[in-house]
């Protein structure tokens, strides 16, 4: 599958920066779920906020918006 690069530098850094604090977001989550200071359900969320910060991480280094993709114009 090939992803044609639809947005600039601008919007690459800026989902680079949002990816990486919604990665520590998630890491955070996790880290209170195992050394049990959250409830147990809370893995599930952390899980999901992980790996959507890969994904926020994925869009930034090939260059591209799902968003965008789907015909959504972002201002950035």
């Amino acid at each position: 599958m090939m992803f044609t690069c639809n947005i600039d530098q601008r919007g690459k850094t800026m989902r680079f920066v949002v990816g990486a604090l919604v990665e520590a977001i998630g890491l955070l989550l996790a880290a209170l779920w195992f050394l049990e200071w959250t409830p147990a359900w809370t893995a599930w969320p952390a899980l999901a906020i992980w790996l959507a910060g890969i994904f926020v991480l994925f869009e930034a280094v090939v260059g591209w918006c799902a968003i965008r993709a789907l015909g959504v114009k972002t201002p950035i």
